[in-house]
């Protein structure tokens, strides 16, 4: 192993824990604000297409979903054994962890492959029988799946930098991927600049191109400026069991995101059986909810790293202080967009040239779903914590509870009283239920980790 001395102690464990959270989640908060922005820009450029075109990508987002659960949910596994290894000083495990992860991205870029050659057709034929929204949709989900290697390099080579508390790389990498799509994404889709107009295609093709340069930039910045670890590719075998202690915390991860996939398209079903325009109205919504959501992530992937490192390194006083004050920040910020989906409904729906019939059941739509707000900034950071301490299944009992024994049981009862607008009150009663059982499992981790925290073998209570 290499010798301890080799590497300087990370600020994670040294930097005061409030000024090094801000330092760490604020250039992925504005990172993934610019995510965000691009996500909403996307559908806005979309939505002068037509509805149908609006539809089509709204639909696309089960399977989007899944893709990015895959490579998120990997990456959290990633963040919590490399930063708890590089707090153990454990520099050999920290470089495995790293190569490990790269071989695990290929492989989910392979799944999706295929996915995008033989899947898209079928997916869109088992919502709709709408011939312009299939062909709309496959243009697009094929562009997307297809074309995933940039996404899931971009992934694993931030996480890297995430790992290692070089999360001001990262709002490079995102802020530059996001611009290049929202720069290219009306010159794709409508034609500009002798540009072929590619419609739907085209908004798929922005985002690629975003999220391959990205990714490019990502290499070349982990090579040049990450000194924590060392990526050594040649003459790599894969390690099992470095690969079961990432999916032990991912895959609760994976499954606890690819449960929202599996909500979404219930949740499109339902709605579908009103109008395709409810359908929309649903698809409008994740894409502004991403604005008010995307924050708290960034505040997470700050987070995750120094809950993880101080958690290795047996500093309890510094993981609690880390919790306190991403718990503050989260439950404000989306106190903050609850507000503003109180206020301005029909503003934000004007962004995407909303008809009448959109704004008659969007207005409602947002009102009624931001009062989940005011639970889940909670949530969420509980559900991290729970994932960097090693107790992923926590969070895959919450999400389940949440979204397919609550939610889309509830909404599918209240779309039997006959109007759309009874099944939005499903979100704010499965965030409800969420809380419950969260505050549970969060006095649970307490007694049987946290408390313990600084006792010899404590890293292994998990």
């Amino acid at each position: 192993m290499e010798a301890v001395q080799d590497r300087k102690e990370n600020k994670m464990g040294t930097m005061p824990v409030n000024r090094l959270l801000i330092g760490m989640s604020l250039p992925m908060m504005l990172s993934m604000l610019v995510q965000a922005l691009y996500n909403i820009v996307d559908s806005i450029f979309v939505s002068r297409i037509d509805e149908n075109a609006l539809t089509a990508v709204s639909m696309a987002f089960p399977i989007q979903s899944l893709m990015i659960a895959l490579g998120a949910g990997t990456g959290v596994g990633v963040n919590a054994l490399l930063s708890r290894s590089l707090g153990e000083k454990d520099y050999e495990k920290a470089d495995k962890t790293a190569v490990n992860g790269v071989f695990l991205y290929v492989l989910s870029y392979l799944v999706f492959l295929i996915v995008g050659l033989l899947v898209t057709t079928p997916f869109y034929l088992s919502q709709t029988t709408d011939a312009q929204i299939i062909d709309y949709g496959k243009q697009y989900l094929t562009i997307i799946c297809c074309c995933s290697f940039g996404m899931y390099t971009q992934f694993i080579f931030e996480r890297l930098l995430q790992s290692t508390g070089k999360t001001i790389y990262t709002m490079v990498t995102q802020g530059t991927g996001a611009i290049i799509n929202i720069i290219l994404d009306p010159i794709f889709i409508f034609g500009y600049f002798g540009v072929p107009r590619m419609g739907v295609a085209g908004a798929a093709a922005a985002t690629v191109v975003g999220q391959i340069i990205a990714g490019i930039m990502g290499i070349i910045i982990n090579e040049k400026k990450n000194t924590d670890i060392k990526l050594r590719l040649k003459g790599f075998v894969p390690d099992g069991k470095i690969i079961a202690q990432i999916y032990m915390v991912g895959i609760p991860s994976i499954i606890m995101q690819a449960i929202g996939s599996v909500m979404t398209y219930g949740i499109n079903r339902i709605l579908i059986a009103f109008s395709s325009t409810a359908v929309a109205v649903f698809g409008v919504y994740f894409k502004l909810q991403s604005f008010i959501f995307m924050p708290i992530f960034g505040l997470n992937n700050g987070m995750v790293p120094i809950i993880a490192y101080n958690f290795g390194a047996g500093k309890r006083d510094r993981l609690i202080r880390t919790l306190k004050y991403s718990i503050m920040y989260a439950v404000g910020l989306m106190a903050v967009g609850f507000l503003i989906f109180q206020v301005f409904p029909t503003p934000l729906f004007a962004l995407f040239d909303a008809s009448e019939a959109m704004l008659a059941i969007g207005v409602p739509a947002l009102r009624t779903i931001s009062f989940s707000f005011l639970f889940a900034g909670f949530c969420i950071i509980c559900g991290s914590l729970f994932q960097a301490l090693g107790n992923g299944v926590y969070s895959l009992i919450v999400s389940v509870a949440r979204q397919l024994l609550v939610l889309l049981p509830a909404a599918y009862l209240l779309s039997l009283a006959g109007e759309v607008k009874y099944v939005w009150w499903a979100f704010p009663i499965a965030e409800v239920a969420s809380l419950t059982v969260t505050i549970f499992f969060l006095i649970r981790i307490n007694k049987k980790v946290i408390c313990h925290i600084g006792e010899e073998g404590s890293s292994d209570l998990t």
